[in-house]
């Protein structure tokens, strides 16, 4: 011990510090508080929770929530390293819990342990998602078409099924209000109300990048808030007139839709098995859509014929066959018909 030594100025031991030991500070030190009450606030329609001012979607349940939301009152002091707080709840009556907490920490080197309780206040309250749901809130309808014809069935699912890809990846994506609220077949297609103009946007622009054409938008002033101009946009997608596996009449030559390009149609050739592209002022016709194409049973291979059971009447019908097509008795064949004639597609 010599004249330089630290001691502290309260319990007399000798110390590194320049005053108090580490012992004595700790002793007058408060060194976390604790809130009495902590409100969590929750959606009851879809769930989502309340964080300052700010909603975020959540699968998490009460049992779940609740050591986080007790954690939340207990505040440490910045010299408090390694903090610990190990929670147990009871529940008081529907929207109450008492919350028991045992708070540990390391405080200048020295171990530190205390408790406190916490009552949790479970509040329910509608977001801001839902309350525009349930006000009937939107900001667009994309309206999807067809060109000079009916969408296909197939082509209202497959749109239904992109609008809500979409909304689910921008909801994934923390855009709460890119939100679909309502899908409607229509006698000339499909609308698709959302509540935002963004999700608008992708759902078109994805639309037509899987089953082609093109959109338009079409603003409409309804209205001011906060001095901005609001306005809801009617997103018009017209798919084209012909789609994917449609097969049509080309010079007298079957043709099946491979794909449709803005300006060009590539088509398989079902007589020579050729992809070749082609104009739409050049199609003579349309007979139908592999889609809903039958199926016919080969009944026997010979040479350059196939003999088919037509399953309409159950009689044998021969076609010619194609260096494209491969089959043997007892596989099946799609089938299209145009009139009498029989027309083996893909």
């Amino acid at each position: 011990m010599s004249i330089k030594d630290n001691f502290c100025p309260k319990c007399g031991k000798q110390t590194d510090n320049e005053g108090l030991c580490n012992e004595c500070m700790i002793g007058n030190m408060k060194w976390f508080t604790c809130d009495n009450r902590v409100l969590s606030t929750h959606c009851p329609s879809c769930g989502a929770i309340k964080q300052v001012n700010t909603w975020s979607d959540t699968t998490r349940e009460r049992d779940e929530l609740g050591p986080d939301v007790a954690r939340s009152a207990v505040h440490f002091h910045d010299d408090v390293r390694k903090p610990s707080v190990d929670v147990s709840i009871v529940d008081i009556s529907q929207n109450r819990s008492r919350a028991n907490l045992v708070i540990k920490g390391i405080l200048y080197k020295k171990p530190v342990e205390g408790s406190c309780s916490v009552e949790i206040v479970w509040h329910k309250e509608q977001c801001d998602r839902c309350n525009r749901i349930s006000g009937s809130y939107y900001e667009g309808i994309v309206q999807v078409r067809a060109d000079g014809r009916m969408p296909s069935s197939f082509e209202t699912q497959m749109a239904a099924g992109i609008a809500q890809q979409v909304e689910d990846t921008l909801q994934a994506g923390g855009e709460r209000l890119s939100f679909i609220s309502e899908i409607t077949e229509t006698r000339d297609g499909l609308d698709v109300t959302v509540g935002s103009q963004h999700i608008g946007h992708q759902i078109s622009q994805q639309i037509v990048a899987q089953l082609g054409g093109r959109y338009t938008t079409h603003p409409k002033l309804v209205g001011e808030k906060a001095g901005r101009q609001l306005f809801r946009i009617t997103y018009s997608v017209r798919l084209p007139r012909y789609q994917k596996y449609d097969v049509i009449v080309l010079h007298g030559r079957y043709m099946e839709i491979e794909r449709v390009e803005p300006h060009h149609i590539r088509g398989f050739d079902l007589t020579d098995g050729t992809s070749k592209s082609i104009r739409e002022e050049e199609i003579e016709r349309q007979i139908g859509n592999a889609r809903n194409a039958q199926s016919a049973l080969v009944a026997y291979v010979d040479a350059g014929t196939i003999g088919i059971l037509d399953p309409d009447t159950c009689n044998t019908i021969e076609v010619r066959k194609y260096s494209w097509i491969h089959a043997e008795a007892g596989q099946h064949l799609a089938i299209l018909r145009d009139g009498e004639q029989i027309v083996v597609v893909r």
